[in-house]
């Protein structure tokens, strides 16, 4: 079953490098709600997300080429999805840096509402605890610096493998497994904190 649907989407890859626009939908369709979703996680901002899924295609359509199929499609895709995260959040803050007369102060920002991490199903009273939780946990992981946040987001909520982590951020397996433990850690510290107040 899986080699039979690995085949097909190589059949799938072969029809989008030979210019088949059809196939380029298809793959589109395939792996938009994979992007728009590790995009929303990494970048906690709906627009940056849709622009990161827009580039991350635009990007695909014109580097499909170079897509050698050494490793998984899903692999090659997260790590130009991640590129376009890191450019976006580069851009970001060096717009934060400069000053403009006719904007609010920095701090004065539009909050997004994040999207939920985890399904809970309890009473009114725990959900009420549950999100005040959900939405704590969410604001420690944009308090992780930013190569913290997209390798625990790429192991803890996209199930990639520490390898396919490694090969998508281009680090070594222990950098990457370092990178987890110190992101849990933190988290893990921040909801303590959060939990015995």
């Amino acid at each position: 079953m899986k080699d039979r649907l690995l085949k097909n989407e190589r059949a799938l890859i072969d029809r989008v490098k030979a210019g088949d626009h059809r196939a380029f939908s298809a793959l589109v369709k395939k792996y938009e709600q994979t992007v728009y979703g590790f995009s929303y996680k990494v970048c906690r901002n709906k627009e940056k997300a849709e622009e990161a899924l827009q580039d991350t295609f635009i990007n695909v359509y014109k580097k499909i080429g170079q897509f050698d199929g050494r490793s998984k499609f899903s692999t090659w895709l997260y790590s130009i999805v991640t590129n376009n995260c890191l450019m976006k959040h580069r851009k970001h803050k060096i717009d934060e840096k400069m000053v403009y007369l006719d904007e609010p102060p920095v701090g004065v920002r539009e909050h997004s509402q994040a999207q939920s991490i985890v399904a809970w199903n309890d009473t009114p009273a725990d959900q009420l605890v549950n999100k005040e939780l959900r939405s704590h946990l969410d604001h420690a992981i944009q308090r992780l610096p930013l190569d913290y946040r997209i390798v625990f987001i790429l192991r803890d909520l996209e199930n990639q493998t520490a390898e396919e982590t490694a090969k998508i951020l281009n680090l070594s397996v222990p950098a990457v497994k370092s990178r987890l433990r110190r992101a849990r850690f933190f988290l893990h510290e921040e909801l303590n904190d959060y939990m015995t107040h």
